[in-house]
């Protein structure tokens, strides 16, 4: 495996490597079963795996975790060379976004990214896209693999290289649980014991939106199940709770697939997770 800190060793070491179809997984760091479910999917098509590493304070708001969010560099690095990765991209800011470039030229993520997380995180998105665009620029990957949970963010990124004509395929991974249903996060490690537990709060509430959909109480009443359990759950304040198209964002369609999202604050950490459910042919969402 090798290591690249700048653009320049990361074209030599893509440059030194076998020939053949490249898969790209873009993380923030502090690895774990989540990412490592991207990694095995990458291999499993791909000649050459890439891992990018980078905290892309771009997708960060004011007053948001990104002095404090969770690195850990040596781990990480061990983690990549056991789950087959080929090249690990680990630039410094300045290589992503060079100094000395006022007014720099940035993607938007357009009316999706002003919703549900865009809505509650201003500009995360047009962040998310830029460092995203960026990375496909320098790497050039046949194939790119995101994980479900960030389910926004994997709209966005398959509009990105729709409308802008980016040459990659893009692929959805189901979210990685653990055993009482929390979706696996890098900030899981902000939760206290106490916290941890109150935090499935969230995956039970989508399960109660589900719930409510196959009775075919509507998207109306399955919000109100979401936030009526959330609100029962002392220490979890409830962000949003939402049915929408999974593409779209707007309304789903009867009969296609809903997306079941929330968003709660438990103590100082706050977690998102979603769920995509079928819909009755006959009802309306």
């Amino acid at each position: 495996m090798r290591v690249a800190a700048a653009v320049n060793e990361l074209r030599e070491a893509l440059e030194a490597g076998p020939r053949g179809s490249v898969g790209f997984v873009p993380t923030m760091g502090a690895l774990h079963e989540g990412h490592l479910a991207l990694v095995a999917a990458a291999r499993a098509r791909s000649e050459v795996v890439v891992l990018s590493i980078f905290v892309n304070p771009l997708q960060f708001g004011p007053g948001e975790d990104y002095d404090g969010y969770p690195r850990a560099e040596g781990r990480d690095l061990e983690l990549a060379a056991q789950a087959g990765v080929d090249v690990v991209f680990w630039p410094v800011t300045s290589e992503i976004y060079p100094p000395g470039h006022p007014g720099m030229v940035t993607v938007s993520a357009g009316p999706l990214g002003s919703v549900l997380e865009g809505g509650a995180r201003p500009g995360h998105f047009d962040g998310v896209l830029t460092v995203v665009a960026k990375l496909f620029n320098l790497i050039r990957p046949d194939h790119a693999w995101f994980g479900q949970k960030d389910a926004q963010q994997l709209a966005l990124v398959k509009r990105m290289v729709t409308d802008l004509r980016f040459p990659v395929e893009i692929h959805a991974c189901p979210t990685v649980r653990a055993p009482d249903g929390l979706a696996i996060s890098s900030r899981n490690a902000y939760l206290s014991s106490e916290e941890r537990v109150r935090a499935t709060a969230l995956h039970r509430a989508l399960f109660a939106g589900c719930a409510a959909l196959e009775r075919g109480t509507g998207a109306g009443a399955a919000e109100s199940a979401m936030a009526a359990l959330v609100s029962s759950e002392p220490g979890v304040t409830l962000d949003y709770a939402r049915v929408v198209d999974p593409d779209t964002f707007g309304a789903p369609q009867p009969g296609g697939a809903a997306l079941v999202a929330g968003a709660v604050q438990v103590g100082s950490t706050r977690l998102i997770d979603n769920l995509l459910w079928p819909l009755p042919g006959g009802e309306e969402a």
